[in-house]
């Protein structure tokens, strides 16, 4: 194996950044999470240090060299200007916008490595997906498409060849802010979302942003629960649900079963158009940690029976719903892939 040429996966949030690789056969290096601090607070030199540390730290645990290393991916958060140039992000600082990353982590690769060393460049939650739909699809040729609540909604379309839709302007697959279907969903009013709009993105009735809302419009039915007469901050209170739902707490549930319908409504709509054979289904509600699996086969199956009836007879037959798997690696084994699948293309 220490032979083999390998691809490096860098995955780098606001605050925390890891690193995962592939060999060039597409198999997982290591399945240990590898993770360091952003430093983002000291200035973009040193987020791009300690991806180079990273990628170091990596080689090392593994008995790999950089002579190895054929290709690297990086997954980072947009918005972004053009490819490889990083927009006005809310969860960085300001001095980061208009940053061009990719030359810069470009060179500091080249630098470590001794020469050029390939660098692709996407959205996290598209590679997230790239990864997740290999576990899912085996050796198949089969799209995928992924939906990841946590504190947004994470979304991705991989298409038969392993490589995500990215969109014109990289803002492809953005489908947290599409509208939810309000009218289907006992006729909520439109909540808040933080990105802006005000036409009730899905993302508000899924995820953990919009879940202080929630929970203030079902406490209606229930007024007599202790969250309705808590002094707490509602942010406090619905961070208590899901602990609440592994009790069978009437309101946890119904609020958790409620975003199960929402999602479910969702990937019913985004299905008409992508019309995929596997949908995944990610974030901390389908984590075997943070959830019972009661909880976990009771959100997956209502997210999969609300959406067949919208779906064409075809559909309904071959549809798989089913959890991810790859937790916090899956956006590094993603970036690494994709930076795999890139060279295979150009060879």
């Amino acid at each position: 194996m220490a032979t083999q040429g390998v691809f490096i996966g860098t995955d780098s949030g606001a605050t925390t950044s890891k690193t995962g690789g592939v060999w060039a056969d597409g198999s997982i290096i290591s399945h240990q999470l590898r993770q360091s601090s952003t430093n983002s607070a000291a200035g973009t030199g040193a987020v791009v240090r300690g991806w180079v540390d990273g990628v170091n730290g990596f080689l090392a645990e593994n008995n790999l060299q950089w002579s190895q290393v054929q290709g690297v991916g990086l997954a980072l958060p947009g918005p972004y200007e053009r490819y490889g140039v990083l927009g006005r992000s809310a969860n960085l600082p300001a001095s980061f916008a208009n940053w061009d990353f990719h030359a810069d982590y470009s060179r500091a690769l080249a630098q470590a490595a001794g020469r050029p060393v390939p660098l692709v460049a996407g959205n996290d939650g598209n590679y997230g997906g790239v990864a997740e739909a290999q576990c899912v699809r085996g050796g198949r040729r089969a799209s995928v498409l992924m939906l990841a609540p946590g504190s947004g909604l994470g979304a991705a379309y991989v298409d038969p060849n392993g490589l995500p839709l990215d969109g014109d302007t990289l803002n492809g697959m953005e489908a947290g802010h599409i509208p939810a279907a309000l009218h289907l969903l006992g006729n909520i009013r439109p909540f808040t979302c933080g990105c802006g709009r005000d036409w009730g993105c899905i993302e508000a009735y899924t995820t953990i942003s919009g879940l202080p809302q929630l929970l203030g419009e079902m406490l209606k039915k229930y007024p007599g629960h202790p969250l309705a007469t808590s002094p707490a901050p509602m942010k406090e209170k619905a961070f208590s649900l899901r602990t609440l739902a592994q009790q069978d707490d009437p309101l946890a549930v119904e609020i958790f079963n409620f975003q199960a319908k929402a999602l479910g409504l969702h990937m019913a709509a985004l299905l008409m158009a992508l019309d995929t054979e596997f949908v995944v289904i990610g974030g901390g509600l389908i984590d075997p940690g943070a959830t019972t699996p009661a909880f976990r086969e009771r959100y997956l199956r209502i997210i999969r029976e609300t959406a067949l009836p919208y779906l064409w007879p075809q559909q309904r037959a071959r549809l798989k719903v089913m959890p991810a798997t790859l937790g916090e690696l899956s956006q590094a084994i993603g970036a690494a892939l994709v930076a795999l699948y890139r060279s295979q293309a150009k060879a």
